[in-house]
């Protein structure tokens, strides 16, 4: 199924794209499916692991590279909608125009017979995890990232954004910001309770935010640098320790 509009974005060639070496160029994205999505980009959140995947920090990178994950999109063409039996149908993307994001994660095997799959936890998956950027979808295709106009990939991965919060606001909640609520949420965050947050970086940020909008009765942010105090105040921290 062709598309009249083309898959461009900023690709990294070897580990010097790390340092800005990257070219605009067009791509060839994943094979369409009945299941897939395809998305045009408007946002996109920074990571550490765009870095340490354009320079093969933690692997041999497959070039050329597009990274960049938590991105915000509208949605452009999708045949068939894929259904999550966890999910609420508001939460699902409904069709073209939809205001969508896609995180850290792209694809499973989402078999009936996986444990992982069947059970909500499908960034476990051990027989088809793949990754938003640099990775290999079951049938050969590359998986590419947000740093360009589209992105394709299965819609069971995407979400449909609330229209309270904002693009700009709501791409970094896709990775940074789970990486935080889900352990405060599976972890029973809430009135009664009292967190701490070590670290006010990115995430450390999302931390103190989530905690106190879950309840949490104080909320302490723990730093080895004093001139992050003003910052933490900003967030709604309760009470910053510095870290000696």
């Amino acid at each position: 199924m062709s598309a009249d509009y083309k898959f461009q974005g900023w690709l990294g060639h070897d580990p010097s794209a790390a340092d800005g070496n990257m070219k605009w160029e067009a791509y060839e994205p994943k094979k369409w499916e009945e299941s897939d999505i395809d998305i045009k980009i408007t946002h996109c959140g920074i990571c550490g692991s765009d870095l340490h995947t354009l320079r093969s920090g933690w692997k041999p990178t497959i070039y050329p590279c597009c990274v960049g994950w938590a991105l915000m999109c509208y949605s452009m063409k999708t045949v068939k909608l894929t259904q999550r039996s966890d999910t609420k149908s508001s939460g699902m993307p409904s069709g073209i125009g939809d205001r969508v994001g896609v995180g850290a994660q792209s694809s499973s095997c989402l078999q009936p017979d996986c444990e992982q799959c069947t059970t909500s936890t499908e960034n476990h998956c051990q027989i088809a995890m793949v990754n938003t950027y640099d990775d290999k979808y079951p049938d050969g295709s590359k998986s590419y990232g947000g740093y360009a106009d589209y992105w394709r990939g299965p819609s069971h991965f995407v979400f449909k954004i609330p229209d309270q919060i904002a693009s700009e606001d709501a791409a970094p909640m896709l990775c940074g910001g789970v990486t935080l609520y889900s352990p405060l949420k599976r972890n029973g965050c809430g009135p009664g309770k009292k967190v701490g947050i070590v670290g006010l970086g990115g995430l450390g940020h999302f931390g103190v935010l989530y905690a106190k909008a879950l309840g949490a009765d104080k909320v302490v942010a723990i730093s080895r640098k004093e001139e992050k105090r003003e910052d933490a105040l900003k967030v709604r921290d309760d009470l910053f320790y510095p870290d000696p």
